[in-house]
């Protein structure tokens, strides 16, 4: 029974009532910079990249597993180029968010003369995709008190639509200072996404409800304590609607050898979750893997709300002899 009443909550929480967060959101948000902030396509230090990230929470309650790729370049030019595919799917409902897009990322403004002091500004757009699977909704009508579930029962909840195609647009700015051998490296960063803010499709009336912009603040400083050793405190602040989200933590980079780096560190994400972080660099590799530890209301009614994330990045270069430490990436 507390599958399904959640079921149905989440089911108004995410398309009847567009007034909170329905986007995905990552712990390794740095991770998927398509998602984060298309100012992010290109800033690396390389010519390409390309991102997998996979979460799984809410185990207990059938809850949610979302997927992502992600692929980046660098051109000639004052542009870098890239591109996403992400997929979420709530278990109980049935249901499927789906967005793929392109992102253009502008460079040209550099602060110094090496370009390494820079102002981006991004723009992207595809598609969103959202569909229900309606044979997999176990509603409130379709329970009889002594019998309990019964399939055969035609619930009376019936959606205006099962899938809705839509065209979506995002924008972002970040500034980072990628000079090397310095104390300190900030970043920060501001986007916007769904600023076409599409209808709900999957609701009657003659006054449709709208998609609300998602807006992201994030940044963070790389604090270079010595050549083994490196901090990166960030902060991270979405808003989606009435709803938000507040993230603060960081994560240390402990060099091994010429090869080899190990990472750890942990966020707080507020009223919610303590975000544990483990992973490694090896060459152009980079292995992330984090656990949330459930800290909200809902923690303390249903067991196994705890999530999973498991990341991978890869850095490619036309030139195997660029020199070492010739550009900070912004990893917020």
């Amino acid at each position: 029974m507390k599958k399904v009443l959640l079921s149905i909550l989440l089911l108004i929480v995410f398309h009847f009532k567009m007034n909170a967060q329905v986007d995905p959101h990552f712990s390794q948000y740095y991770v998927y910079p398509a998602w984060l902030n298309p100012a992010l396509t290109g800033a690396i230090d390389g010519d390409y990249r390309a991102s997998a990230i996979f979460r799984k929470q809410w185990g207990g309650i059938d809850g949610f597993s979302t997927s992502g790729i992600s692929a980046d370049m660098v051109t000639n030019k004052s542009f870098n180029i890239g591109t996403a595919l992400m997929q979420q799917k709530a278990g109980v409902g049935g249901y499927t968010f789906l967005t793929g897009n392109l992102s253009l990322a502008y460079t040209g403004i550099k602060f110094d003369a090496a370009g390494l002091k820079r102002l981006v500004f991004a723009m992207q757009g595809g598609i969103l995709d959202r569909r229900f699977d309606r044979s997999k909704f176990t509603l409130g009508d379709q329970w009889n008190p002594i019998t309990g579930y019964n399939p055969s029962v035609i619930s009376t909840d019936i959606l205006a639509k099962n899938i809705s195609t839509v065209f979506d647009m995002g924008a972002g700015v970040l500034y980072y200072d990628a000079s090397p051998f310095k104390k300190a490296n900030v970043f920060i960063g501001f986007s916007a996404a769904h600023i076409t803010q599409p209808e709900d499709p999957f609701t009657d009336g003659a006054i449709k409800s709208k998609l609300p912009v998602r807006y992201t603040l994030h940044g963070g400083i790389k604090f270079n304590i010595n050549e083994a050793l490196t901090i990166v405190p960030n902060l991270l602040y979405l808003r989606q609607g009435n709803a938000e989200e507040k993230m603060i933590g960081g994560y240390a980079q402990i060099k091994g050898n010429s090869y080899f780096d190990f990472l750890a560190g942990a966020n707080y994400r507020v009223n919610d979750a303590v975000v544990t972080f483990v992973g490694f660099n090896y060459k152009n590799i980079t292995m992330g893997l984090s656990y949330d530890v459930a800290t909200s209301d809902l923690a303390r009614n249903i067991n196994n709300i705890n999530s999973f994330e498991l990341s991978l990045s890869c850095l490619f270069r036309k030139s195997k002899t660029l020199p070492s430490g010739n550009f900070v990436c912004p990893r917020l």
